[in-house]
């Protein structure tokens, strides 16, 4: 029983401190990183997000612990880069 409490403390520890995803300032905005849980809160449509790698790689070391992975790709899976860049016209198959 002791190791399951401290498995479950030092997974919290991990949670807290550990996390690989950054929030950035663009433009005067701030963006948070978000998840599968809270993508319609979070996501904006106009900036450029990529996956946290080290959330991904954390979520499978810690899959065990179940609230690592649940933190990790549920609210802090994505990270925002910058702006999108907006197209001035569709030119498909352009070469």
């Amino acid at each position: 029983m002791k190791k399951i409490i401290a498995l479950i403390i030092c997974s919290i520890f991990f949670i807290s401190f550990v996390g690989c995803g950054n929030i950035k300032t663009i433009d005067g905005n701030t963006y948070q990183t978000y998840g599968l849980f809270n993508k319609d809160e979070k996501c904006n449509e106009r900036i450029e997000y990529r996956t946290i790698i080290g959330n991904v790689v954390w979520s499978i070391i810690l899959i065990e612990t179940i609230i690592a992975p649940v933190y990790f790709i549920g609210f802090s899976l994505y990270e925002p880069v910058g702006k999108k860049q907006e197209l001035q016209g569709e030119m498909k198959g352009v070469l």
